[in-house]
């Protein structure tokens, strides 16, 4: 048997070696390695041996069974790098190679806003969100605003015909926030808002707002412009100057409009206005407590005030934009600028 064993190593060895294709090498294994294979069947064989003979008959068929298996692979390795080298054949290696596309970055508009959110959050102030299709309760009545108020005219307002409509401003989210929490409160709602607006260079139908509440007992003016002037330094500069005038929104009293100069704003020291705020109107508490059943918000002992800006002007005004369709048209070549 030890010369049989010898005889089918040589076999295997040269066969494997003069393989000539996939389906000859699958052959050979099959033939010699397989489950039926000559190799298994000299195994098979052991058991009629004589035992003093089938210790050096064990040992020799396990150094055949390495030995052709170790044919087989380096049969296999050799199609293997035949079957790359024919593949890599056809490849012209002086071709320039596949461009690596630039990294993709946030929008200038998201990157204000979070600069905005992160600023705000300092001062511990929540985020807060609803609905951009609203109803005339939260985006008018309820902010105190008439039913002859020009704001709530077909020409001004984008109406749905089962009587809701697309959010005028992002105030909606204060009232919807004052319904579902009592007292204190200090958010800031970021979001889309819509209005009729024809759009041209400074304008557009959809666009972006800021606006934030705080309601708390004792909250005066003096918290207003603090928060205000110390958020407005931190986004445009510690040398910004800030200015509140007086001004009229039905959902606040007083209501003040707030302008700035700064020399990280396109004319320097030029005064130009930002923003909206005031203290919250009692009438809009009586409004809230309406809703709620209750009086949480109760007038005689919560004060808060309001604000909101838009972000597109932010945006305008810090990168000295012309023309605020620049935002929205989606240009490449203008928003790879602001990675």
């Amino acid at each position: 048997m030890l010369a049989e064993l010898d005889q089918l190593r040589a076999q295997a060895e040269t066969d494997l070696a003069g393989v000539q294709s996939a389906l000859e090498l699958d052959t050979a294994r099959v033939r010699f390695l397989g489950r039926q294979g000559a190799l298994a069947q000299l195994g098979e064989r052991m058991k009629s041996l004589a035992k003093e003979e089938r210790p050096a008959a064990g040992k020799k068929l396990n150094e055949v069974r390495t030995a052709v298996t170790a044919a087989f692979e380096s049969a296999a390795q050799r199609f293997a790098a035949r079957a790359e080298a024919g593949a890599l054949a056809g490849v012209d290696v002086t071709l320039p190679g596949t461009p690596v596309l630039p990294a993709g970055a946030l929008h200038p508009l998201t990157q204000l806003q979070d600069r905005a959110v992160q600023i705000f959050r300092r001062m511990g102030f929540a985020l807060a969100d609803g609905p951009d299709v609203d109803d005339e309760f939260h985006c008018f009545d309820a902010l105190n605003t008439p039913p002859d108020h020009p704001a709530r005219n077909e020409q001004d307002t984008f109406y749905l015909p089962d009587g809701r409509l697309l959010r005028t401003h992002t105030s909606t989210v204060q009232i919807r926030t004052m319904e579902t929490q009592p007292p204190p409160v200090r958010v800031i709602s970021p979001g889309a808002a819509y209005r009729r607006d024809e759009v041209d260079a400074t304008h557009l139908a959809q666009f972006n707002q800021m606006e934030g509440l705080v309601v708390d007992e004792g909250v005066t003016v003096a918290d207003l412009k603090g928060t205000l002037e110390f958020f407005f330094r931190e986004l445009f500069g510690a040398k910004t100057a800030v200015r509140f005038r007086p001004h009229f929104f039905p959902f606040t009293e007083p209501s003040f409009e707030v302008d700035l100069k700064s020399p990280a704003l396109r004319g320097g020291e030029r005064w130009l206005e930002i923003c909206g705020c005031g203290m919250v109107d009692p009438a809009v508490f009586q409004r809230v407590n309406g809703s709620r059943g209750d009086q949480a918000y109760d007038a005689e002992k919560y004060t808060g005030y309001a604000f909101g800006f838009g972000l597109e002007r932010l945006a305008m005004i810090l990168l000295e934009l012309p023309d605020i369709r620049l935002l929205i048209e989606n240009d490449v070549r203008f928003l790879g600028q602001f990675r």
